[in-house]
């Protein structure tokens, strides 16, 4: 069985790499738990000092896998808060990492895949990508990611995404701070090794970690309480009927009536 996240070293860059393409790098628990352990690996291996975040296939991760999506209308809220705060300790581990954090984005980055981008330090997308967090489609609500969103864009346009729900271009991304730089398709893979070692090249590593560290304690007890808020919330969310009438609509590929 072929490993759910590769990880290499090379030039002082930490390469993390999605690889369910055939799933379209959907999480999945394993996936979460996978990511997480190498993420824990970089941070303590002295020979990284750059981490970049991309994906296998056509997308770079398009949110909740659909299999787990079942599995969840049986959880109890025991069940579905556990599993919340494991992607609320992901998010936050990426959000507050002592070494910057590139995301590499080539296809779509929807729904928990947007969350991921959005706690990276940087963010490079092909112009072909879209990016929404779609959760309110299916009846559920973005919790987790509404924290680090406000914090990142500003909560009037965090509103106006998490809201409507709807899909928007690398270019409004860019234009909207969700990420840093639209850059082409072939030549992305490139710009991102070469930012990273301008990086490694150029900055302090204690230097780059303090600075990360002080701007994250920025408002740090607010966000942990409001993170702690949105998996109770997001927990409580799954057991809606709003939300149990989403996911079969969505799994049935029909439209929920609302």
């Amino acid at each position: 069985m072929e490993k759910l996240v590769l990880a290499e070293v090379k030039d002082r860059i930490g390469w993390v790499t999605l690889n369910r393409p055939e799933k379209r790098n959907a999480m999945s628990p394993e996936l979460i738990a996978s990511l997480s352990g190498v993420l824990d690996e970089f941070a303590a291996n002295t020979e990284v000092k750059v981490v970049v975040l991309k994906a296998e296939g056509k997308a770079f991760c398009a949110g909740a896998d659909l299999d787990y999506i079942r599995q969840l209308q049986n959880f109890n809220y025991k069940q579905n808060l556990e599993d919340s705060q494991k992607l609320l300790e992901l998010f936050s581990n990426i959000y507050e990492y002592p070494k910057p954090v590139i995301a590499q984005v080539q296809g779509h980055a929807l729904a928990g895949g947007c969350g991921l981008v959005t706690v990276c330090d940087f963010a490079f997308s092909a112009p072909e990508s879209l990016f929404g967090y779609t959760e309110v489609k299916i009846g559920f609500i973005p919790a987790l990611v509404s924290v680090f969103l406000a914090e990142q864009i500003g909560q009037a346009k965090a509103t106006e995404l998490l809201l409507s729900g709807e899909l928007i271009s690398a270019q409004k991304a860019a234009e909207l701070g969700l990420i840093s730089q639209v850059v082409l398709e072939d030549s992305l893979g490139k710009f991102t090794e070469d930012f990273a070692q301008k990086l490694i090249e150029s900055n302090s590593g204690l230097a780059m970690k303090e600075t990360k560290r002080l701007l994250r304690s920025l408002g740090k007890k607010q966000r942990d309480e409001a993170l702690n808020a949105a998996a109770e919330a997001n927990a409580k969310a799954r057991a809606s009927e709003d939300c149990v009438q989403g996911i079969a609509a969505f799994l049935s590929k029909t439209k929920p009536n609302w």
